[in-house]
């Protein structure tokens, strides 16, 4: 079973070397910290669920994290690192775009409105990665843990609707990564949730000596979990995708994973 899964991800890996093209296919990922790779000294137990992405695909597919903490679709692309990515899309590239945690924030750096230019940035990501001949994948943020009364509070607003609305428009696969992460926490609890955020008890990791509770950003099981929903989420909406997607991290996995801070 096993050889057998090894000899399909052999065929992905040839597959993934389309005529003209000079590397595998890539998949891009732009967001914010949520999505990001994350630095590992200190024994930082944080990370971005685009980092665990590639535990959970198989083929020479190459992942090419973009993604930054604190950027929001206005500042990624103000600061230049949009045009890092749209330059080196190749035909047959995807991206995946997830921002709206950042869009929130009041600063001007950062702040967009969901249905006006929080949607033209957006618009813009999908008209010119297809300029390039890629192929946009549009997700929302995933959930905040924010409990009350022992019910997963939603804390996006409009910010969720965004790149749902742009999807239908524009004819874009979407994730509701939203819906799959509140089902994800919800039924854990306020209590039992906490094992997929960033909450570490003092004195047990070297990098936060006092701890640290974090409600918004994911450690690595929590990162791994969404990576998994994700995964099989893109199965669905990208069926073109789906041969590449497996069930088990590590299971077969033959990944190029180009690291970004």
């Amino acid at each position: 079973m096993r050889h057998t899964f090894s000899l399909f991800c052999l065929f992905l890996f040839l597959s993934a070397f389309q005529v003209g093209r000079q590397r595998p296919i890539t998949i891009f990922l732009i967001g914010d910290s949520t999505m990001a790779n994350k630095d590992l000294a200190g024994g930082n137990p944080e990370r971005g669920w685009g980092q665990m992405l590639p535990h959970y695909l198989c083929g020479e597919l190459r992942i090419d994290n973009h993604a930054r903490n604190g950027r929001s679709s206005k500042s990624f692309i103000d600061e230049g690192l949009w045009e890092q990515v749209r330059s080196s899309i190749q035909r047959g590239d995807y991206v995946f775009i997830q921002f709206g945690h950042n869009d929130e924030k009041p600063d001007t750096a950062r702040h967009t409105d969901p249905g006006t230019t929080f949607d033209a940035n957006l618009r813009r990501y999908v008209r010119e990665t297809r300029e390039r001949g890629g192929i946009p994948v549009l997700f929302n943020s995933i959930v905040r843990r924010h409990f009350v009364a022992g019910k997963l509070v939603d804390t996006h607003g409009a910010y969720l609707d965004s790149p749902r609305n742009v999807a239908r428009e524009m004819d874009v696969p979407f994730v509701d990564l939203n819906k799959l992460t509140h089902d994800l926490v919800e039924p854990l609890g306020p209590d039992a949730s906490k094992k997929l955020f960033m909450w570490v008890a003092p004195n047990t990791v070297p990098l936060y000596p006092q701890g640290r509770e974090d409600d918004t950003h994911l450690n690595e099981e929590g990162a791994s979990a969404v990576a998994k929903l994700a995964a099989h989420a893109v199965a669905r909406e990208v069926p073109a995708l789906a041969a590449y997607v497996h069930g088990d991290a590590g299971e077969g996995k033959r990944i190029d994973k180009k690291e970004k801070k």
